[in-house]
C-alpha cells in the first residue's frame, strides 16, 4: 500500500487548458512530415505519374464527348455505315481510357500505400524520441491511445487524402478541359422570346456554375457538423478499444475478484457512448442525403432542361444537343466534387485534426514555458554524480534530498529512502531526465552511461536472447554466460528457451521479470546503476541471491537503490533521505497549445 501511495503522489500531473490548432497549422505539420520522409521521392514521382494519367484521361474524355455528335446524328439519319464506323472509333477511345483507368487505379493504391508509410514512420520516429513517449502519456487527452492515432488514424488519413486529392485533381483537370468545350457549344445558343432574340455567351457554363454553387453551399451548410461528430466518434472508439485491451490484460485479476459484472458494465457504458456518437453521425448523414440525393435526381434532367429551349427552336441538331448535354455533365460533375464528397471531407478534417494535433504534440513535448522552473543538468569531469539544491516539482509540492549538497563518487553504493508519498519515483524520474520540472542542478558523471532500473523491467517482445541483450551496447552474450546468470537468479529453466519468441512480460511473474532484469544487468556489467524500488519486492533467499549477483558481476560499479531501505546495510553502507519540501511552490497549471505538456497536464490518461 505504501508503494501505491508513493506512486500516486509522484505521477499525478496538473490540469492544462488545451488550445486547438488551426487547419493551416495542421496541413503545415503534415507537409513538414512528408518533406523529410524517406519515401518522399516515391510520393513525388507517383503524384507526377497520376497527374499525367489524369491529363491523358481528360483528353480521352474530350474525344469521347466529340464522338457523341456524329454517333447520334448517324442514328438520327439511320446511316448504318456511319453508325458502324463510329462504333469502331468508340472502341479505340474506350480501350485507351480503360488502360488509363487501370493505370490510375494502380498509382492511386501506390500513393495510398506510400503516404501511410510516410505518415506512420514519421509519427513513430517522433514518438520514440528519448523520453517523449513518457511525457506525452502524461499530457492529458492528447496522450490517450497514441496507438490508434499512429495506426488507425494515420491509415484512414492516408486513404481519405489519396481519394480526395486524386478526385479533386481529376475534377479540376476535367473542368479545365470541358469549360472551353461547353462555352463553344453554347456560344450559338439563341433564345427566341416573342419577337425578340437573346444570345447569352457561354450560357451553359454559367448555368452549370450557378447550379453547382447553390448545391455546394447547401451541402456544406448541412454537412459541416460531421467534422465535429466524426472526431467525437473516433475518440469514443479509442476509449472502447482501450477498455477492452485493459480487460483482456487483467482477466486473471477480474476472475479472482469476481469483477466480471463491473467490467461488463464499464464496457457497456463505453459501447453506449460509441453508439450515441454513431447515431448523431447517422442523423447528420440523413440530413445531408436529403440535399445531395435531391440534387442528384434533378441532375438527371437538368442539362436537357437547360438546353431544351435552343433545341426546340431548331438551332441545334439532336447530336448537338447530346454533345452539349455530355459537356454540361462533365463540367457539372467536376463542380459537384465538393457535394459528392462532403461526408468524406468532414471525415478527413476530423482525422487530420487527430493526426496533426498528435504530431504537433510530439513536436512540442520537449518545449517548456519560460515561466516554469526547470532542473539544470551538467557534466562532472571528476566522474561523480552530484545534487545541488535539487527540488523536483509536482502538483503536490516539491521533493528534495534532506542534504542540499550531495556527491556520489564512482564505486559507491547508496540507499535512498523516504516516507510513503515523499516522491521516490518522481526523484528517480528526475535523475533520468523524464521529469524536468523543478529547481537546482543534477551533475552527471561525464562520459558515463547511467542504467535506470524501474520497478518492473521492460521486456520487449521477441526471443529471450533478444530480451537479455536488449540495449546492451556490447557484443551479444554467449549461451554459456546467459545460462550461468539465469542459474544464479534461479531461472535456469529458461536456458532452453533462448530462441523462443514470446511475450515474456505475460509469461513471467513480476518477481521473475525483476530477476530477469538483474540477469540482464549481470550480462551488461554497467558502471552506474540507479534502481527504483525494484529490490523492495525481494526478501530472504531471493534478496541474498540478488545482492550476491550484484557483488559478483558489478564489482566496482556505483549502485544507487531508491526504496524502503529494508536491505543489507553492509551492501549499501551510505544512506540518503528524500523529504517533502513544504515551503516550495508546487507546479501550477499552464495554458498550452494542443499537445504541449508544459507543465505536465491532467491525469486523464487511461492506463492500458
Amino acid at each position: 500500500m505504501a508503494d501505491q501511495l508513493d506512486n500516486q503522489a509522484t505521477v499525478q500531473p496538473v490540469a492544462v487548458a488545451v488550445e486547438a490548432s488551426s487547419l493551416r497549422e495542421q496541413v503545415a505539420t503534415i507537409k513538414r512530415a512528408l518533406v523529410v520522409s524517406p519515401v518522399r521521392k516515391w510520393l513525388l514521382w507517383t503524384s507526377v505519374g497520376i497527374m499525367a494519367v489524369i491529363i491523358a484521361t481528360s483528353i480521352g474524355q474530350v474525344l469521347l464527348n466529340r464522338w457523341n455528335q456524329p454517333f447520334y446524328d448517324a442514328l438520327a439519319r439511320r446511316d448504318m455505315a456511319a453508325f458502324l464506323h463510329q462504333l469502331l472509333v468508340f472502341a479505340m477511345i474506350a480501350g485507351g481510357l480503360l488502360v488509363l483507368n487501370i493505370g490510375q487505379t494502380w498509382l492511386n493504391q501506390m500513393i495510398r500505400l506510400k503516404l501511410r508509410e510516410a505518415l506512420t514512420l514519421d509519427l513513430i520516429d517522433q514518438w520514440m524520441r528519448p523520453a517523449r513517449a513518457f511525457r506525452l502519456a502524461n499530457a492529458g487527452a492528447i496522450g490517450v491511445n497514441p496507438d490508434q492515432r499512429m495506426q488507425q488514424d494515420a491509415a484512414h488519413l492516408s486513404d481519405l487524402s489519396t481519394d480526395l486529392g486524386v478526385g479533386l485533381l481529376q475534377s479540376l483537370i476535367l473542368l479545365l478541359s470541358f469549360v472551353g468545350v461547353l462555352w463553344e457549344l453554347s456560344s450559338g445558343f439563341v433564345f427566341h422570346i416573342g419577337g425578340w432574340s437573346l444570345a447569352i455567351p457561354g450560357y451553359m457554363v454559367w448555368a452549370a456554375f450557378l447550379y453547382a454553387g447553390i448545391a455546394s453551399w447547401l451541402s456544406w451548410l448541412v454537412g459541416r457538423p460531421l467534422i465535429r461528430l466524426n472526431s467525437d466518434r473516433y475518440t469514443r472508439e479509442a476509449e472502447l478499444r482501450s477498455s477492452m485491451v485493459r480487460v483482456n490484460e487483467n482477466v486473471d485479476a477480474i476472475a479472482l475478484y469476481h469483477g466480471e459484472d463491473d467490467a461488463k458494465r464499464r464496457l457497456e457504458l463505453d459501447l453506449g457512448t460509441v453508439l450515441g456518437a454513431m447515431r448523431r453521425i447517422f442523423t447528420a448523414q440523413i440530413n445531408l442525403s436529403w440535399v445531395t440525393d435531391t440534387y442528384g435526381w434533378i441532375t438527371v434532367v437538368a442539362p436537357i432542361l437547360v438546353a431544351s429551349p435552343v433545341y426546340f427552336s431548331g438551332d441545334i441538331s439532336f447530336g448537338g444537343l447530346m454533345m452539349a448535354v455530355g459537356a454540361f455533365n462533365q463540367v457539372h460533375s467536376s463542380l459537384r466534387w465538393f457535394i459528392n464528397n462532403i461526408g468524406s471531407i468532414a471525415d478527413w478534417r476530423a482525422t487530420l485534426m487527430r493526426v496533426a494535433d498528435f504530431r504537433i504534440a510530439l513536436d512540442e513535448t520537449d518545449v517548456l514555458h519560460d515561466t516554469e522552473r526547470r532542473i539544470t543538468f551538467d557534466q562532472n569531469a571528476n566522474g561523480s554524480l552530484t545534487f545541488e539544491k535539487l527540488q523536483v516539482a509536482s502538483p503536490e509540492g516539491c521533493t528534495k534530498l534532506s542534504d542540499q549538497h550531495v556527491e556520489i563518487r564512482p564505486g559507491e553504493r547508496v540507499m535512498i529512502t523516504g516516507e510513503p508519498g515523499a516522491g521516490k519515483t518522481l526523484f528517480f524520474r528526475a535523475i533520468a531526465g523524464l521529469w524536468p520540472w523543478g529547481g537546482g542542478k543534477i551533475g552527471l558523471p561525464a562520459g558515463e552511461t547511467l542504467i535506470f532500473v524501474p520497478r518492473v523491467p521492460y521486456l520487449p517482445a521477441g526471443t529471450l536472447r533478444e530480451v537479455l541483450n536488449h540495449a546492451n551496447g556490447h557484443a551479444p552474450a554467449s549461451d554459456i554466460d546467459i545460462a550461468a546468470v539465469l542459474a544464479e537468479v534461479g531461472l535456469e529453466r529458461l536456458s532452453s528457451s533462448l530462441d523462443r519468441v514470446g511475450r515474456w512480460d505475460h509469461e513471467l511473474g513480476d518477481d521473475e521479470q525483476r530477476l530477469l532484469g538483474v540477469a540482464r544487468l549481470a550480462l551488461r556489467r554497467p558502471k552506474w546503476v540507479i534502481i527504483d524500488e525494484a529490490m523492495d519486492a525481494f526478501d530472504g533467499p531471493a534478496l541474498r541471491r540478488v545482492l550476491a549477483m550484484l557483488e559478483k558481476h558489478l564489482k566496482g560499479a556505483t549502485i544507487i537503490n531508491i526504496g524502503r531501505g529494508q536491505h543489507n546495510n553492509q551492501f549499501f553502507p551510505r544512506g540518503l533521505t528524500i523529504v517533502k519540501d513544504s515551503g516550495a511552490q508546487p507546479l501550477k497549471p499552464a495554458r498550452v497549445r494542443a499537445g504541449a505538456i508544459d507543465p505536465p497536464p491532467a491525469a486523464t490518461r487511461r492506463k492500458k
